[in-house]
């Protein structure tokens, strides 16, 4: 199961997380979000050396994906972006439509991040809502599944996880919104088959962009182990 540690800003926070076992971390690049990851000059030593450096120093064996979370935001901030922080995930929320996304696909395929995947976000709250991945079909490596009015928001609901019986595609999806320290049993009992992992964030947090390893370390064992 995928696990996706979301709003990371701290390097080392960052690196606590990498050294969980996390498969994903994410990037906020959406100044809406109380997490959003500013540019700040490479030489102060914050994140953006991070990005300065490739990465290389906090994931030298390659194994933790590197996600830029963006919102309706302008095609050319996502390509800076995305070679900057040399990411491994372009996840995009808010109305992207199709031939934007694959504009943007191609482009970062083709000239500068060879093999970047892209994640659709997708807001949940009844039955139709689930239905608009069809929208994405030619264009989602990965559906991201999430409360619908939960986006840019401190806002621990779960969504009807229900619903996920209506998904009739075969793109692999991950599910966000309110997951917490106690709900492995809940994550285990989601048996879709294209259910790939979960999202989380703001319940693993001392305060907005760091999160809390003394939580994190056993949720994560707990799933690994599960």
């Amino acid at each position: 199961m995928i696990i996706k540690v979301c709003g990371l800003r701290d390097p080392e926070n960052i690196r606590a997380v990498m050294g969980l076992g996390a498969d994903m971390i994410g990037l906020v690049f959406d100044r809406r979000n109380p997490r959003y990851v500013s540019s700040i000059p490479s030489n102060v030593g914050l994140l953006p050396d991070y990005a300065s450096i490739q990465g290389r120093d906090l994931n030298e064996d390659g194994k933790v994906a590197r996600v830029g979370v963006f919102g309706s935001d302008m095609p050319q901030n996502i390509i800076t972006m995305a070679y900057n922080y040399k990411l491994d995930y372009v996840q995009l929320y808010g109305k992207n439509d199709e031939i934007m996304i694959n504009n943007l696909r191609l482009t970062l395929r083709d000239e500068i991040c060879p093999g970047i995947k892209f994640i659709k976000a997708i807001g949940i709250a009844d039955m139709e809502d689930v239905g608009l991945w069809r929208k994405y079909k030619n264009v989602a490596d990965m559906l991201l599944f999430y409360p619908k009015k939960q986006y840019g928001n401190d806002v621990d609901t779960k969504f009807d996880w229900s619903l996920l019986d209506y998904y009739d595609g075969d793109i692999p999806f991950i599910i966000s919104g309110g997951i917490g320290p106690d709900d492995v049993e809940k994550v285990f009992s989601l048996t879709h088959p294209c259910m790939a992992g979960i999202d989380i964030n703001s319940r693993f947090e001392t305060s907005p962009a760091v999160k809390d390893i003394s939580l994190l370390k056993p949720f994560i064992e707990s799933i690994r182990n599960g």
